[in-house]
């Protein structure tokens, strides 16, 4: 009999579905995944004359921002879709910018999918750059955050 292993974290790819020029494979390379969850809200009711518990009761899901962070590509398709973004956020003249799914793909040694979460439309809200340090002997790291409607897990 088999035994179980759970699966590592660090062998993943991310893909953004309907971004113009996202097929390449240094485009999918990421090195942190965050923001994969979510948490229902209650809502307290307490009952007249009852006094020693109170009813907590769900109101709606509530995801995180996700945030992907990677080494600093020059030229990419996302920073393209994130200058779309920008210009139809806070430019008179309307451009086209669609939010668009992401795929992250957990794999295992043989570059086997086992798991895989689709985030559902989602759109750039900030992207910022890792601090430049003549100190530091570190690679220069480019951080992502996307908000997004939910995230279904499919695998």
């Amino acid at each position: 009999m088999a035994s179980y292993y759970p699966p590592t974290s660090f062998h993943f790819k991310v893909e953004f579905l309907g971004v113009d020029g996202m097929n390449s494979d240094t485009e999918h390379r990421f090195q942190e995944v965050t923001g994969l969850s979510y948490e229902i809200e209650t809502e307290e009711l307490r009952e007249g004359g009852e006094n020693r518990f109170s009813y907590k009761l769900p109101k709606r899901t509530k995801y995180p921002n996700l945030i992907l962070k990677r080494g600093l590509l020059s030229d990419t398709a996302l920073l393209a879709w994130f200058k779309s973004a920008a210009n139809t956020y806070y430019a008179v003249v309307v451009y086209d910018f669609k939010p668009a799914d992401i795929l992250i793909t957990l794999l295992d040694e043989s570059d086997q999918p086992v798991a895989i979460w689709n985030v559902v439309q989602a759109y750039p809200l900030k992207c910022a750059t890792s601090d430049f340090k003549s100190t530091d002997n570190s690679i220069v790291v480019e951080t992502v955050e996307f908000a997004y409607q939910y995230f279904e897990r499919k695998l």
